[in-house]
């Protein structure tokens, strides 16, 4: 689909980019509720930690787990519903620009990767799309994903 294709198509169904702190308020709500999740699933893990030290240490051995689990949080809520929870709260959702509809489960999986990619190099990826005319990360680039108003 060619830009001014995709352009017509996004008039024609009233489709609209999401704006940069709808992002910001997805992103910051997913982190918390990942964030939660792990600690809830490894809590007996850092509640014997005796003290800051130990805590970190246990952080710092799971760093394998947190990738994963975001992986798999962003992965399969994008797949699933086109959107995170955050994004539902913020009212915003993840398309396939040559159809306009939810990612399939493997565009899903690589916009989650790279995602974690950009977040591990000073979220760049995340900084780009402010400058973007489409707004897109480096996980939207390589999925081919755009967020747009739900």
């Amino acid at each position: 689909m060619t830009e001014e294709e995709l352009v017509k198509r996004f008039e024609q169904e009233n489709i609209t980019l999401a704006s940069l702190p709808a992002r910001t308020l997805a992103f910051v709500i997913d982190e918390l509720l990942v964030s939660l999740l792990f600690i809830s699933i490894y809590w007996n893990q850092f509640s014997n930690a005796a003290d800051i030290e130990q805590t970190i240490l246990i952080m710092n051995t799971m760093v394998m787990y947190v990738v994963l689990l975001k992986v798999l949080y962003q992965g399969f809520f994008v797949w699933m519903y086109g959107a995170t929870p955050g994004k539902m709260l913020a009212k915003i959702k993840v398309i396939y620009v040559y159809d306009v509809n939810t990612p399939t489960l493997g565009k899903s999986l690589v916009r989650a990767m790279i995602r974690v990619v950009s977040e591990t190099i000073f979220y760049l990826g995340f900084f780009w799309a402010m400058l973007n005319p489409k707004r897109e990360s480096w996980h939207d680039k390589a999925a081919g994903t755009l967020v747009v108003n739900a």
